[in-house]
């Protein structure tokens, strides 16, 4: 049961109840994993622009944002979120199972252009063991045609998504999908 008061949306008021409706008009629901923030407007808005930002980046796309939430999750033993990202995976963005259980198992078989697997393994060790990581593992994902902000941008999100295993861990957020 999850440890921390959720504030649903028949229950949300003002700001929060104004960021749900946005949300539900995105993703038809507020998932639980959003209404853990919600009662804290400021967090809520935070993690929504967040959301926002990478589902319409234009150059790290969805199948790569979600392995690297996935994997991350993983590492963190965050049960809902592997489960999120693993039915994005397949029920929205065409994997198979058996491909998703590879990657889980091994991130080089990721089913990803070999651009993507190279930011997907930067990000991973940025995350993982960010003081290993060297400006060589950077001129590898250079080398792929990725950008420095690009760079950024995929171990701020991978960051943020560790972040927010610890939040959903801590609280015992429950799976509602």
């Amino acid at each position: 049961m999850t440890i921390l008061q959720i504030i649903t949306p028949e229950v949300s008021s003002g700001r929060t109840a104004e960021l749900y409706q946005e949300i539900e008009g995105a993703f038809g629901r507020v998932p639980a994993v959003v209404q853990i923030y919600g009662s804290s407007p400021e967090i809520l808005a935070q993690q929504w622009e967040g959301i926002q930002y990478y589902r319409h980046h234009p150059r790290l796309g969805a199948a790569l944002l979600a392995t690297i939430r996935m994997l991350i999750s993983q590492a963190n033993q965050c049960d809902y979120c592997v489960g999120f990202n693993e039915a994005m995976l397949i029920n929205h963005l065409g994997q198979s199972p058996e491909a998703v259980a590879a990657t889980k198992r091994d991130p080089e078989a990721a089913p990803l252009s070999d651009r993507d697997k190279a930011m997907l393994l930067l990000v991973l060790k940025a995350v993982q063991t960010p003081s290993l990581l060297t400006r060589e593992d950077v001129e590898v994902v250079l080398a792929h045609g990725w950008t420095e902000s690009d760079v950024l941008d995929a171990v701020v999100h991978g960051a943020r998504n560790q972040m927010a295993d610890v939040v959903i861990n801590a609280f015992k957020v429950e799976r509602d999908f």
